[in-house]
This record gives structure tokens, C-alpha cells and sequence, in this order.
């Protein structure tokens, strides 16, 4: 390694969700403005990780836990000595701030906020839920800088801290890239797209609570008697089975299809005749801003934080309460019957959330501008 780096970003793993893939679109272009990148995983089982650029600097930590990882860590910063770091989630800032303190080191450190902390705790145990609270409030004020991906996320962890508000910068994800473009012209490997049949709809995400595809499911049932349809859902989860009898029951087994993960979903998304995201909190929900910038009509929950934003307060999609599966119909059918131009949702998207929009904000966050 060179004796020195511009930029270290530290997570514990991209694993497969949108937060890896949004590390990745940023580091990468990082990169190409030249940029000496370090990146920092405690596990490398990604997909992601592939597409990460060859003059970046993969690093193994083996753990992202204090106990082992701040002398590994420490060890880190005292040879490669970057100006900055860049880290996520509280463990893994935690380790960070502990190790530049070992060794006295001069890297700035900066930490995201990638969701709605004050939601994602509430259904943590009291114990975890103080413990979380307590490390916030300790540690993150010794951070140069939090970096939130949302102002409404943003928002939430300035009360936390008790905080102005305008303490917390505000960096949109790097949502739109070329690839992104090029992936959604490739052919649609599900059949519904193909067939001639009834509209297709489509979610994606963990099948877990957070998602909320209960209510999706409830809502496309309301749906599903009033006009043929078709739900297809990508993404897998623990709640599998749970989604898979509420089908049965609701009488829409025939009609609604999850395969799985998908390491392309972009050319289901582009050809869907709705996207519906039915989460109960997000932070700046990706799938959303990848289907507006693909143009393809939208509805989603009015949660917590991201999507108000994302869709401009309701202009480029209805918003529609959490957890109200009439609402949710209702909003899919007049979506349906009368969609929005798509040239218009893919401007909006381009206006705001494009990679080199997001690297521009989080260098001049950091000072790397």
C-alpha cells in the first residue's frame, strides 16, 4: 500500500442490500475523479464487491466488534494515515472514533445516517433501545461531521442529539448511474412481462417487518376484485412463509409470485406498470428513486423518512399512511387508471439523486471538495 490515502470508507459488509450498493456507486466514483480510496470490510461476501474499482484498496478487518477490531483498526490509520474516514452505522463509527483515539491519529472522521434511527429502535428491546441511544449520544458528537442521506433522517437524529438541525449535512444517495440505464435494457427474465397479460405491479425489498408487504398484500387483494392484476415481489427474508399462507388466505396465491433476490431487477422495474413501496420506515428509500428515474409510475407509504422527498411531497406519486391497506389500494388503482408521464418522473430523479450530484455533497461534507 502507498504510504498515504485521500479517503477510507469502513463499513461492516456491502452484503446485498441497497445501503452496499449506494457504497459502492460512491467510492467508485471516488475513484475516477482520482481520489487515493481505501475500503474497509469486515466481510466480503457481496455481490457488490465485484464491481468494485480495481484502483481501490480492499481491505479485510476481520471483525467490525471493539474487542479485536481497534488495535486492527488503530494499526490502520497509524501507516495508511487517511485525511478522512467515512463509516456508517453506530459499531462500526464506535470502533473507528476508539481506534483514532489509541493512536492520536489526525484522520477526520465521519459518520451517515442511513434511516430513521427513532423508528428502526422503537421495536428494539428497552434494554438495546437505551444502549443504542446511549452510544449515539456519546459518541457521535466526537465525529468531524454526520453526513444524513435524508433531511427528514437528518432531522431525527438532530433531536436525538439535541442538535440544531442544519448541524447534520444532507448528501443524496448516488442513486443514478449508467449502469443503471444499461441493466434495465436487458430482457425481463419473468414471464408476466412477456405474456400480453393483466398489469404487473411490483415491490421490492427484505421480506422483513420493515417492508411491510402485509399490507401490500392486503392491499393488492382489494385491488385484485376490482380489476385483473398481477403482484410480483423481489427480495427474501424470514417472513417468507408468513407472506406466502396470507396469500393463501387472501385468495391471491395465483396471482402473486416472489422469486427471490435479484441481482438485476432493474428491467422488471422498468417495465412494471406500478412500482409500490409499503415500508414503515425508510431512510431514502433506493428502489423508489430507481423506479422514478426509470420512469415507471409510483405510490408509496408516507413513512418515515425518504419518500416525501423522493416523490416531492406527492407530485411525482401518491402518498398514502402506513399500514392502510384501503388507502394503499385506492391509490394503486387511480395510479393505474391514470399513470404519470414518464419522461417527467425520470427528470425528477435526474435532478437530484445522480452519482455525481451525491459525490459532490459528501466531498464538500467532508472537506475533500
Amino acid at each position: 500500500m502507498n504510504k498515504s490515502a485521500d479517503l477510507a470508507v469502513f463499513v461492516a459488509e456491502l452484503a446485498h442490500g441497497g445501503v452496499g450498493k449506494m457504497r459502492v456507486h460512491l467510492i467508485n466514483e471516488f475513484a475516477r475523479r482520482g481520489l487515493r480510496v481505501d475500503l474497509l470490510l469486515a466481510r466480503t461476501d457481496s455481490p457488490y464487491l465485484d464491481k468494485v474499482n480495481p484502483q481501490i484498496q480492499v481491505i479485510e478487518t476481520g471483525t467490525s466488534h471493539a474487542l479485536f477490531g481497534v488495535p486492527r483498526l488503530a494499526w490502520y490509520l497509524a501507516t495508511r494515515k487517511p485525511r478522512v474516514m467515512l463509516t456508517q452505522r453506530v459499531r462500526v463509527n464506535v470502533l473507528a472514533l476508539r481506534a483514532k483515539k489509541l493512536v492520536r491519529s489526525d484522520t477526520a472522521i465521519f459518520v451517515t445516517a442511513n434511516t430513521n434511527i427513532t423508528r428502526q429502535l422503537k421495536s428494539a428491546t428497552p434494554q438495546k433501545r437505551a444502549k443504542q441511544y446511549a452510544l449515539l449520544r456519546r459518541y457521535y458528537p466526537q465525529n468531524s461531521g454526520i453526513i444524513a442521506v435524508s433531511r427528514g433522517v437528518g432531522d431525527d437524529l438532530a433531536q436525538i442529539l439535541n442538535w440544531p438541525p442544519k448541524r447534520i449535512k444532507t448528501a443524496p444517495n448516488p442513486v443514478i448511474t449508467h449502469e443503471l440505464y444499461q441493466l434495465a435494457e436487458e430482457p425481463a427474465e419473468h414471464p408476466w412481462f412477456s405474456d400480453g397479460g393483466p398489469p404487473v405491479i411490483l415491490g421490492i425489498g427484505r421480506l422483513e417487518p420493515q417492508k411491510d408487504f402485509s399490507t401490500l398484500l392486503h392491499a393488492f387483494a382489494l385491488l385484485h376484485r376490482q380489476r385483473p392484476c398481477r403482484l410480483l415481489i423481489l427480495g427474501e427474508g424470514k417472513l417468507r412463509p408468513q407472506l406466502t399462507d396470507l396469500a393463501e388466505h387472501l385468495g391471491i396465491a395465483t396471482d402473486l409470485q416472489m422469486p427471490g433476490f435479484a441481482t438485476n431487477p432493474y428491467p422488471s422495474m422498468a417495465r412494471a406498470n406500478l412500482f409500490v413501496l409499503s415500508s414503515l420506515w425508510e431512510g431514502s428509500p433506493n428502489g423508489l428513486t430507481e423506479a422514478l428515474a426509470l420512469g415507471t409510475p409510483l405510490v408509496a407509504t408516507d413513512c418515515p423518512n425518504g419518500p416525501s422527498e423522493i416523490l416531492e411531497l406527492g407530485k411525482y406519486g401518491p402518498l398514502v399512511p402506513m399500514g392502510d391497506a384501503k388507502a394503499l389500494a385506492n391509490a394503486m388503482q387511480a395510479t393505474l387508471d391514470s399513470p404519470p408521464d414518464r419522461t417527467l418522473l425520470r427528470e425528477a430523479a435526474q435532478r437530484r439523486y445522480t452519482v455525481e450530484q451525491s459525490a459532490n455533497a459528501y466531498l464538500e461534507a467532508m472537506g475533500l471538495a
